[in-house]
């Protein structure tokens, strides 16, 4: 059983939320310097550097066994290349915000997924948490989804959703896949990315060059931050605090996404980002609420 969080723990969760909040604003950032398939390439490629060094760095063993790999080739472009895309091609069209309230959708997709593909059956309780979350994502797509086909900024809302979809697909997989490093994990899904992305990336966009002032910093920013520094923060309050604890940060991302939206980069908030958040996140509260009152962790 994990021990009680200490201040070290709930200043790391505190980390977590503010950096993954946060990555939607740098995100709309970037996109002002570089194409989408660059922003995304760039946050695998670094992020794939940076965690492989770092698992270097703390000698993690590499993953042993086919069917490990064979998990690890597919959770890859699921769990990297394929939302980091979405989300940049999106948020070219929509706020941060929006992105950053989509990704509250990630377990409530888990949910009926693990329901379909696992053992893990749906209660009641659960199932209603389930609808309530999926009105809200309803409430945050608004007019927009009677809209799909008539301009760019519905599908712009569809793709955000989609990469917490691909998000939630990949969670379950990484539960059913063999034990295996969490940062070795890490470290090899972004490369897997990576190598999705870099060829796309040359054949669309073209090589990149350094794009001096904040979306520079920024590209730089998504690669190391979000993933390196975020991934060792993670595991260290998991193993001293426990998943279900870790849960926390789910409930702040949104938050800090509209709050950095609105307060960096002025984005407009509609009323409905704030229904949707509250409808969003009392879902989520039922459908992982024990009568015990324990959490369940949803994806890690």
């Amino acid at each position: 059983m994990a021990a009680q969080p200490t201040l070290t723990n709930w200043l790391s969760v505190i980390a977590l939320g503010l950096i993954w909040g946060g990555t939607f604003m740098v995100v709309a950032v970037a996109l002002r310097g570089y194409g989408p398939l660059t922003v995304a390439c760039a946050r695998t490629t670094l992020g794939a550097v940076s965690l492989l060094a770092l698992m270097k760095l703390l000698d993690r063993p590499w993953p042993a066994g086919r069917t490990v790999w064979a998990y690890l080739a597919v959770i890859g472009p699921l769990n990297t290349a394929l939302p980091f895309f979405l989300l940049s091609w999106g948020q070219q069209y929509v706020p941060s915000a929006f992105a950053g309230l989509a990704m509250t959708a990630v377990p409530l997709f888990v949910l009926p997924l693990a329901h379909l593909a696992s053992d893990e059956k749906l209660a009641l309780r659960k199932t209603f948490g389930v609808i309530l979350g999926f009105i809200g994502a309803a409430v945050l797509l608004g007019p927009g989804a009677l809209r799909l086909g008539q301009g760019i900024v519905p599908l712009a809302q569809v793709a955000c959703l989609g990469a917490a979809l691909s998000y939630a697909v990949a969670s379950v997989l990484t539960r059913r896949c063999p034990p295996v490093d969490s940062i070795a994990m890490a470290a090899i899904t972004l490369a897997v990315g990576a190598v999705c992305l870099v060829p796309a990336m040359l054949l669309v966009e073209g090589v990149p060059g350094w794009q001096p002032g904040l979306p520079g910093l920024a590209v730089l920013f998504l690669g190391l931050v979000p993933t390196a520094l975020a991934a060792l923060l993670r595991v260290t309050v998991v193993r001293s605090a426990g998943s279900v604890f870790m849960t926390l940060v789910n409930y702040q991302v949104p938050v800090w996404s509209m709050v950095f939206g609105a307060l960096v980069l002025n984005e407009a908030l509609p009323g409905r980002f704030f229904a949707a958040l509250a409808l969003i996140l009392a879902g989520l509260a039922i459908s992982q609420w024990h009568g015990s009152g324990r959490r369940v962790a949803p994806r890690g």
